[in-house]
């Protein structure tokens, strides 16, 4: 028997697991966001997606939030001959 670490996901199971379409899942393997493996019998007919979990916690990692830098602020430059008025 396989460990359930090591176990593969279908792309039904993966975007039930998102809440999310296949037609998403599809698209993030099709665009190389996501990796998986097709396990179908022919190289040219329907592919059968299997999704590893460390393709799955990377896929993760990269699209985790996480908090933008604050910008720090800076003022233009003031043109030459102006004076401020405050």
């Amino acid at each position: 028997m396989i460990a359930t670490a090591r176990k593969k996901a279908t792309v039904p199971q993966y975007a039930e697991e998102c809440s999310v379409t296949q037609h998403s899942v599809l698209g993030w393997i099709s665009s190389g966001e996501l990796a998986a493996i097709n396990v179908a019998r022919k190289p040219g007919g329907r592919p059968s997606w299997r999704i590893s979990r460390e393709a799955i916690e990377a896929f993760e990692r990269a699209r985790s939030a996480t908090p933008r830098p604050t910008p720090s602020r800076t003022r233009r430059p003031k043109p030459p001959g102006v004076i401020e008025f405050f």
